[in-house]
């Protein structure tokens, strides 16, 4: 079952993170994931909840998301990105 990882995503360090975008990408393909959404303007329709940066990723299931998370690949991206900015990030399975 395909699975989705949520980001919300505060920058702190615009060029530091801009660093960081050129290092994803092939780790997520590899992984055989995609962008769904990435950094595009959202509305709130209900709550208290604005992100600056939203990121959605897709993946076949959740544990090929999760073995991307922790793969050595994306290690180094996932140093600049702690650095540049402050996450929250879930997986979920998708219908």
């Amino acid at each position: 079952m395909p699975a989705l990882v949520l980001v919300e995503v505060s920058i702190h360090n615009p060029e530091l993170y801009e660093e960081y975008k050129k290092h994803t990408l092939a780790t997520i393909q590899l992984y055989g994931g995609r962008f769904v959404v990435r950094g595009v303007k959202t509305e709130s329709l209900e709550g208290n909840w604005n992100p600056e940066r939203l990121v959605i990723l897709e993946f076949p299931d959740v544990e090929t998301a999760k073995n991307w998370w922790a793969s050595p690949e994306y290690s180094k991206a996932k140093a600049i990105r702690y650095e540049a900015a402050n996450s929250k990030m879930l997986v979920v399975e998708s219908n």
